[in-house]
């Protein structure tokens, strides 16, 4: 990867020049926005807004700052996501801690929110929610400041220590559990008005497959869904059926190929009604609904 020469550095003097000089590097690099990327670097690089770097183009970068952000550049230019050089992603229009032990939030989980809460509704209040693969706290963050006199559990398999930072940073942490356990392994105890998840569910061959962020910079542990990339639903789907009360809600996110076998593990369950898939911002399935049955009715 070509490091730029610092007796160069007075050509991009300008905040504009160095922003065009990062387009042009990232997109040698094959990054899919670079222009986008450059731009959320130096706006984190100067601690401003990316408005005002539109505003004042022509402001000259101390040799600190000028170093600072080709430093983040390399970095974005060798693949590494954005948020792991920045350190923060939005989710929900809230600001997450994330590092590389972590899943980097993405936006099409904000269906799951959106329908769960649809579903719910807004001005109800759940008494008992449980976030199954936590992360870095999304789900169970979100979710605690839209219930805010809900209490929610959290399970997460590896570190917790991302996830208690932001439920700190949003001034939630009193309404959310973190445990650390495998889902698979623990009691989930219960009952729950709403358990949602966002699972692994890459086939365990296509993680080759995925693009440099994902392979060489999230966690495998993430991603992996098995074989066929349903391992975590064929054991979440019954399980929650026993930690669900009557009516109470189930919601997954999915690939956008599993909605059909994640419906059938419902329906073969005998135990859910009323199984929506929904699609995300590019049309594809990505979350699948489903209550469960009262047994009176």
């Amino acid at each position: 990867m070509e490091v730029v020469d610092k007796k160069k550095l007075d050509c991009y003097q300008t905040l504009i020049s160095f922003l065009n000089f990062a387009h042009q590097k990232l997109l040698q690099a094959e990054v899919a926005s670079p222009r986008l990327d450059a731009e959320i670097l130096m706006a984190d690089n100067l601690a401003i807004s990316r408005t005002e770097l539109m505003t004042y183009p022509e402001r000259l970068l101390t040799h600190v700052e000028a170093d600072n952000f080709l430093a983040k550049i390399e970095r974005r230019a060798l693949r590494e996501p954005v948020s792991h050089i920045t350190g923060v992603k939005e989710f929900w229009s809230l600001e997450f801690s994330v590092n590389k032990k972590v899943l980097i939030p993405r936006p099409e989980t904000e269906i799951l929110v959106d329908q769960c809460l649809k579903a719910l509704g807004r001005n109800s209040s759940p008494a008992r929610i449980l976030d199954l693969g936590s992360g870095s706290g999304i789900l169970a963050i979100v979710l605690a400041k839209e219930f805010p006199h809900s209490k929610i559990t959290a399970i997460e398999k590896s570190t917790l220590e991302v996830a208690r930072k932001n439920a700190l940073r949003h001034f939630v942490d009193d309404q959310v559990c973190f445990i650390s356990a495998d889902l698979m392994k623990i009691d989930w105890q219960g009952p729950y008005h709403l358990i949602v998840s966002n699972p692994p569910y890459i086939k365990s061959e296509e993680l080759i497959k995925c693009m440099p962020e994902v392979q060489q910079y999230e966690p495998t542990e993430a991603l992996d869904g098995g074989p066929d990339g349903l391992d975590y639903y064929r054991f979440i789907v019954p399980m929650a059926l026993e930690k669900l009360e009557d009516g109470g809600l189930l919601g997954l996110e999915i690939s956008h190929t599993q909605a059909d076998p994640v419906v059938a593990l419902m329906e073969s369950s005998y135990g859910y009604q009323n199984i929506q898939v929904f699609q995300d911002y590019s049309g594809f399935d990505r979350v699948v609904l489903a209550c469960k049955r009262n047994k009176n009715g």
